[in-house]
């Protein structure tokens, strides 16, 4: 591993899904990816290794569209045998009743203004689903317990999850307020790339952009 990548960690959210495709909420329903969430996941390996990166492990969610974006990174790495860590504390904010339903038909439901406060808001809890914040509550103790200290040791690590995961820990990472993580949307596919001093303090972030 070059000097350079030590204490990295690479955050992916998953390609496009089948019913991200088709505009429904999908939480924890373990859906496919679509041939254009392939293709994703293959141009972000792709362009990581155009960058020179090289992971000692990484980390992924139980659902299959994080796990095959995972391993679609990997295999255009040429990592395949890196240890992979899946844990379901990684998985999507689940979406309770909403889960399943074209997001129109749910603000035809519920109104459209409830439902953008239960997507959007920090405390704002779906029925039977989970708020942003009682999702946090699951990723942020899995992120300092399991992934921090792997990277602060030295390594160099990557994590393929969901939006709202990656937003929880994000949220931990760079110390933001829940009126800021309210506004961070991520976009399927792009390495949000974080450098990492010994402290666990941030030297460096930046989104890497997808190269051909």
């Amino acid at each position: 591993m070059t000097e350079r990548l030590k204490r990295t960690l690479v955050l992916v959210r998953h390609g496009q899904s089948e019913w991200n495709e088709a505009n429904l909420f999908t939480g924890w329903h373990d859906v496919a990816l679509t041939s254009l969430g392939i293709k994703e996941a293959q141009r972000a390996g792709k362009a990581l290794k155009i960058h020179g990166f090289r992971f000692d492990l990484a980390f992924t969610s139980a659902l299959q569209r994080a796990k095959n974006t995972c391993r679609l990174i990997l295999d255009e790495l040429g990592q395949q045998d890196i240890p992979v860590i899946e844990d379901a504390a990684l998985n999507e904010r689940h979406y309770g009743d909403l889960c399943g339903l074209n997001k129109a038909e749910a603000a035809e439901r519920w109104g459209e203004d409830q439902v953008r406060t239960w997507r959007r808001s920090f405390e704002a809890t779906p029925p039977g689903g989970e708020s942003l914040k009682t999702t946090a509550e699951r990723v942020i103790p899995f992120v300092e317990t399991s992934i921090l200290p792997e990277v602060v040791s030295g390594k160099s690590v990557l994590v393929a999850a969901h939006g709202n995961s990656l937003r929880s820990l994000i949220m931990e990472l760079e110390g933001m307020s829940p009126e800021q993580i309210e506004e961070l949307s991520l976009a399927t596919a792009v390495p949000r790339i974080y450098r990492l001093n010994e402290d666990g303090s941030i030297a460096k972030r930046y989104d890497l952009k997808d190269e051909e």
